[in-house]
C-alpha cells in the first residue's frame, strides 16, 4: 500500500510539473489595438541644411512590448508621420525617452504579465514564467535589491538583442541618427559593431545608431541614477563624458538627472558638443506639478540654489536642464524628450521640451505622443 500511494504520488507530482513546464512555454500573442497617432508639439527654427533635433515623446502601454514587432509598428508609425512632415532628412538626429529599451524585460511573455493590475505583480508573474532564467538571474544578482536586479537581469542577453535589431533597424529604416533612449542592462559595450552584456552591475546605458544602423561608439552610461533605483543601478564614473560625430555635428547625451550637473555640461564644452539629446522619464501620473523634491540622496551640484519645494518638477527639470544656455553649455541646441503612457499601476509624468538659444519651447498638452523639433 505505502508504494502503492509513493507511485501515485510521484505520478500526480510529474503531472504537476508536466503541466507547470506546458504553461510556461505557451506564449499567446493577445489581442492588440494601439493608437498610433502623434502631434506636433514645437517646430522651432528655419529648415536649412544643417539638420535639426527631432525628439519623439510616445505614449507606450505593457501590451506595446509583447513582441519587438509590435513596437516597432507603433514607432514606425511615428517617424513616419515626421517624414510626412518633412522633419527628417539625411542629417536629422531623433531623440527618444528613457527606459524606452528597459521594458523590452516584458517582450514574449504571457498575457498574465500584461494583464497584471500593478507592476510588482506583473514582475511576479514574469518570474513564474521564466522559472529557470530567473534563478539563474538571482544567483547573480548583485546590490541592495536583489530582486528587483534579478528581474531586469534575467532576459539581459534577449533585451540587448532586441534594442540592437528594433532601434538600428528604425534608424537604417528611416535613415537618421538614432539617440535609442535608454535601457538597462548588466556591464553594457559594444564590441565589433554589437552591443553585448557582461556580468557585473546593472546600468541604465544610452546608445546611438547611425544611419547604417550600427552602434556609433559606447554606451553612455548614466552617472546618477535615479534616487529610487541606487540599490538597482550602478553610478558610471562622473567624468565618463564622450560626444558622438553626427552628420548634424558633435552631440552629447545626457541621461536624466544627469543632466542637473553643471559639471556635465562644461565636460561637453570642452569635447566640443555642439546637440545635447537628455532621454528622461518621470513616474508618477501627477509628479510634474507637484513640489520638486530635490536631489534626494544625489550629490547636489554647489553652483546650484534651488532648495526642495521652491518649484514643481516640471520647472525644477526646466531650470536645471542647462541645454543651450550660455555660459553654462554652448550646445547650439538640446531636447529633453519624457517617456508617457501608464505602466500597470506606474503612472508617468514629463513634458518634454526644446532648447535653443538661452529659450526653451515646450507644448502645453503633456500628454499624448509629442513631436517636437527644432532646426539647426
Amino acid at each position: 500500500m505505502r508504494k502503492f500511494l509513493y507511485l501515485l504520488f510521484s505520478l500526480a507530482l510529474l503531472a504537476v510539473l508536466f503541466t507547470y513546464a506546458s504553461w510556461t512555454a505557451d506564449r499567446p500573442m493577445g489581442h492588440y489595438l494601439s493608437d498610433l497617432r502623434i502631434n506636433l508639439a514645437v517646430d522651432q527654427g528655419t529648415p536649412a541644411d544643417r539638420g535639426n533635433l527631432l525628439g519623439i515623446q510616445p505614449e507606450l502601454f505593457p501590451t506595446d512590448y509583447q513582441s519587438p514587432e509590435r513596437l516597432h509598428r507603433k514607432l514606425a508609425a511615428y517617424l513616419q508621420t515626421a517624414r510626412d512632415q518633412g522633419f527628417l532628412n539625411d542629417k536629422t538626429v531623433v531623440v527618444l525617452p528613457e527606459h524606452i529599451g528597459t521594458w523590452l524585460m516584458v517582450s514574449g511573455e504571457k498575457d498574465e504579465v500584461y494583464q497584471a493590475p500593478t507592476l510588482r505583480q506583473a514582475m511576479h508573474w514574469l518570474a513564474f514564467s521564466n522559472p529557470l532564467a530567473f534563478i539563474r538571474a538571482l544567483a547573480g544578482a548583485q546590490g541592495d535589491n536583489r530582486l528587483d536586479d534579478a528581474y531586469l537581469r534575467m532576459k539581459a542577453d534577449t533585451m540587448a538583442r532586441d534594442y540592437q535589431v528594433l532601434f538600428g533597424g528604425l534608424a537604417r529604416e528611416f535613415n537618421v541618427t538614432l539617440v535609442a533612449g535608454s535601457i538597462v542592462l548588466p556591464e553594457p559595450s559594444v564590441n565589433e559593431g554589437e552591443l553585448t552584456i557582461g556580468r557585473g552591475a546593472l546600468y541604465n546605458s544610452s546608445l546611438v545608431f547611425g544611419r547604417d544602423g550600427r552602434p556609433i561608439g559606447q554606451p553612455q552610461r548614466q552617472r546618477y541614477p535615479a534616487f529610487d533605483r541606487q540599490d538597482v543601478l550602478q553610478a558610471e564614473r562622473p567624468d565618463a563624458t564622450h560626444v558622438i560625430e553626427t552628420p548634424a555635428g558633435r552631440l552629447g547625451v545626457l541621461i536624466g538627472t544627469d543632466s542637473w550637473y553643471p559639471l556635465h555640461y562644461r565636460q561637453l564644452n570642452e569635447q566640443g558638443a555642439q546637440l545635447i539629446a537628455v532621454p528622461a522619464f518621470v513616474v508618477g501620473r501627477d509628479t510634474w506639478s507637484k513640489p520638486w523634491s530635490g536631489y534626494k540622496g544625489l550629490s547636489t551640484p554647489s553652483e546650484v540654489s534651488l532648495k526642495p519645494g521652491e518649484v514643481n518638477e516640471g520647472q525644477a527639470w526646466r531650470r536645471l536642464t542647462l541645454t543651450s544656455q550660455l555660459p553654462v553649455s554652448q550646445a547650439r541646441g538640446g531636447v529633453s524628450v519624457f517617456l508617457r503612457g501608464q505602466f500597470w499601476d506606474s503612472g508617468s509624468a514629463g513634458q518634454s521640451f526644446i532648447s535653443h538659444d538661452g529659450q526653451q519651447f515646450a507644448d502645453g498638452e503633456a500628454r499624448g505622443a509629442r513631436l517636437l523639433n527644432l532646426w539647426l
